[in-house]
Order: C-alpha cells, then sequence, then structure tokens
C-alpha cells in the first residue's frame, strides 16, 4: 500500500528484455535505505517487487500483464520515474490509499499556467473516468492528486509548484501517456451496489438477515 507522495525521481539505467517482459534497472538513493530483496516500491505509480539492488539501484521485473495495462512499454533509457516505498503502519498518511495496481492509462491533452500551477488535462477512457469525481482523489503515475473537473472524455488536475519539481511530471507534454489509479474506495462501493451478494447455492444455509447497503441506504445517511 502507498500513499501516493512521491519520495525522489529514479532514473532508468536499463532495460533487458522485449515487449512481452523486461527487467528494469533504476537508479536511487533515499528509497534505497533500508530496502530488502522483496520489497515493494512503486515506480510511476505501479507496484513492483525488488529482485535485486546495490548502493545506487535497484532492479524489478515487469510481467506481460503489467506491460499490457500501464506506460511501462513506452519506457526509455535515462528517462525520470517517480517512486515512493511501500508505506509504514503508522506513518503519516498525507495522500490517499494508493495499491499500486494500475487501472489503465491517459494520454495528457494539454498544460495550461494557472497563477503559480500548472493545470493537466488528461483524456481517458469512459470505463476510467467513472470513477473519477471533482474534488476527488486520483494517482497519476503514482502521484495523489485532487481532481479539478471532469467531463465526457477527460479529467483535469492542477499541480502546484512544489509536485511540479519533485516528480516527473515535470518533464511531461501533450501526448504523454501516464498510469491512472482510480480511488479504491469507489470501486469497492460500486462493486456492494451492483453485487450486493452472490446467490446462496441450494445446499448452504442463507444467512439471518439481509445487507441494508444499497443505493438508497447510502442517500438516506448522506454518502451518495
Amino acid at each position: 500500500m502507498f500513499t501516493g507522495l512521491v519520495e525522489e525521481i529514479g532514473i532508468v539505467e536499463s532495460i533487458t528484455g522485449n515487449q512481452e517482459a523486461c527487467r528494469l534497472r533504476i537508479r536511487a538513493q533515499k528509497v534505497l535505505e533500508g530496502v530488502s530483496i522483496g520489497d515493494s516500491i512503486s515506480v510511476n505509480g505501479i507496484c513492483l517487487t525488488v529482485t535485486s539492488f546495490s548502493l545506487r539501484h535497484f532492479e524489478v521485473d515487469v510481467m506481460p500483464e503489467t506491460l499490457r495495462h500501464t506506460s511501462l512499454r513506452q519506457l526509455q533509457r535515462g528517462q525520470k520515474v517517480n517512486l515512493e516505498r511501500a508505506m509504514k503502519l503508522g506513518d503519516r498518511f498525507g495522500g490517499h490509499l494508493v495499491s499500486g495496481h494500475v487501472d489503465g492509462t491517459g494520454t495528457i491533452l494539454s498544460l495550461q499556467l494557472h497563477a503559480n500551477a500548472v493545470r493537466f488535462r488528461i483524456e481517458a477512457t469512459a470505463e476510467l473516468l467513472r470513477y473519477i469525481i471533482p474534488r476527488g482523489s486520483i494517482c497519476i503515475d503514482g502521484i495523489s492528486l485532487t481532481v479539478v473537473d471532469v467531463n465526457e472524455s477527460s479529467f483535469s488536475v492542477s499541480i502546484i509548484p512544489h509536485t511540479l519539481a519533485s516528480t516527473s511530471l515535470q518533464d511531461r507534454k501533450p501526448g504523454d501517456r501516464v498510469n491512472l489509479e482510480a480511488d479504491m474506495i469507489g470501486k469497492y462501493v460500486e462493486r456492494l451496489l451492483l453485487h450486493p451478494r452472490n446467490e446462496q447455492k441450494a445446499d448452504k444455509p442463507q444467512m439471518a438477515s439481509q445487507s441494508r447497503l444499497n443505493l438508497s441506504f447510502l442517500q438516506e445517511n448522506g454518502f451518495a
């Protein structure tokens, strides 16, 4: 589990393999403090497992499923990536709950200067946009951000100077693809509303009471 607060920018030192599977070697410093084989590190919002490391870099294996559903297949040697170690129980929680399981990718449509911030507009599929709401949370390339607005084909976020300077967003431009992870709470709520209970098998007893969790209940109690 991660928070979406990037700890440092890493540099891709090497990529070995092909479009089906590959191994990444990433130059880093801060995220290597106390690292062990098998630890999880978020790389551009993707939870990956450390397979080897030294004082100046670590390596991760990327399987076909990850390459198909993320922007890692477009990575190039020398490219900057956002890095975050898995959170510890009891740490400050400054972002939002991020699993590192990317829902899909989006495409940067435009960058506009708004006073001291830069507004990014990102195109996304309808499947992803259904979970994105104004003032809600979204994870973009491993960065916890707040949604400004949403329309039928895209959404926008506003980036403050600190975030721009401390993440790989500083190098992003229109046409670039980014990894997106929607707020997991919305996905779980939808699942419960659409599939409140699997049908009980004939040889199993029914539960003593049925769940009251439905859209009407949420509306009555101010949650929807």
